[in-house]
Formats: structure tokens, sequence, C-alpha cells
């Protein structure tokens, strides 16, 4: 999957949409916030800057500060593909990162998405 298209679009075009799929569950903007920054390893002010910059996504992950180590429990299907099963690295964390939106937008309880986490210290 070496140089999709999803690679070059920006971020900040893509956390809208997020957020709006977020909220159309009654979730909020700060649980979609927690979950990529759980992901990612930014902070609130590197998450702004991200998209305020207009990164794309190659850079976004390229520039994340950690992944989660915990990252590789998350499982399923998005997009018709198997999360745990895709071969390129940056594609299997977009698709982390939208399995996770995902899961938000269906309810799942924020301690289950964040594997390994302990919600209260997040």
């Amino acid at each position: 999957m070496a140089g999709h298209r999803i690679f070059t679009t920006s971020f900040a075009s893509i956390y809208p949409l997020y957020v709006q799929k977020a909220e159309r569950k009654s979730r909020t903007q700060d649980e979609v916030d927690r979950v990529i920054t759980w992901l990612t390893g930014y902070d609130d002010a590197g998450l702004r800057a991200a998209i305020a910059d207009g990164v794309d996504l190659e850079t976004f992950f390229a520039q994340a500060p950690e992944l989660n180590p915990n990252a590789s429990l998350i499982t399923g299907v998005i997009c018709g593909y198997r999360v745990e099963e895709i071969e390129d690295p940056l594609m299997q964390q977009i698709r982390y990162m939208d399995k996770l939106v995902d899961e938000l937008a269906r309810g799942k309880k924020l301690a289950s998405i964040l594997r390994g986490c302990d919600t209260s210290a997040a």
C-alpha cells in the first residue's frame, strides 16, 4: 500500500469527521481527543498544532511522540480489513485510529477502548 493517497490526506481534514461521527452518537470531542492522544502520544497542544499546521497523516504519525505500546491489542475489521493483519505500518496506524473512533461512536466504554489503560489516570 506504499504511496496510498490516504497518506497525503491532512489530519486536519479527517479530524472534524471523527468528531462529527462521535457527536452523532452522543460522544464528545474530548473523548475523540483522548483516544487519539492515547494512540499517538500527542498531548492536547501537540494535537492542536498538528491540526493548525495541516500536516498529512504520514507526517502526523511520523512526528507522533510515541505510538502506544498497547496499540497492537487493537483488533477487528475496519474498511474491510482486519487491522491486526495490515502489513504497511503507516496504514495500520491510520486504521488503528479509525478503529478507536469507530469503537467510541459505537458506545464502547473508554476503559475498553484504551486497552490496558487506567482511564482515571489517562
